[in-house]
């Protein structure tokens, strides 16, 4: 008990040269160490749903073809419509669908895309409906 007799009453040290750390990035240097860097991004990724790809039948698929030869015929106005089309997913099996409203620039029946005024090209197989506004 006497051994430190000496320096007990001593008031605390306060550097002139170092800022005082604050209390959350000091206790920062007790956490716990994690062995499995990354491993709950992946469980999340594995968590994450994506839709299967819709295969349309031939009365939809002629329906749809049907309303791109009225677009295309009113090409030169660059007509409006509401689009839903299939992304598939960067990741993993499967995508999402987006419905978007956009104007339509030009239709390429060879290599079966549609260009966009704004945003990306579509490909004619992953359009599950069209409608022109």
């Amino acid at each position: 008990m006497n051994k430190y007799k000496d320096i007990i009453n001593l008031p605390h040290h306060v550097s002139k040269n170092h800022p005082r750390m604050s209390l959350n990035n000091r206790s920062a240097q007790f956490a716990p160490f994690s062995a499995l860097t990354g491993y709950s991004e992946k469980i999340k990724e594995t968590a994450r749903i994506t839709d299967k790809k819709i295969e349309l039948d031939e009365g939809l698929k002629t329906v749809i073809n049907n309303r791109l030869q009225i677009i295309k015929e009113n090409i030169k106005s660059m007509p409006q419509v509401t689009i839903t089309y299939f992304i598939k997913d960067p990741r993993k099996s499967g995508g999402s669908y987006k419905t978007i409203i956009t104007n339509i620039k030009k239709i390429d029946e060879i290599n079966k895309t549609i260009t966009l005024i704004e945003g990306p090209k579509i490909n004619i197989d992953d359009i599950i409906n069209i409608s022109k506004m």
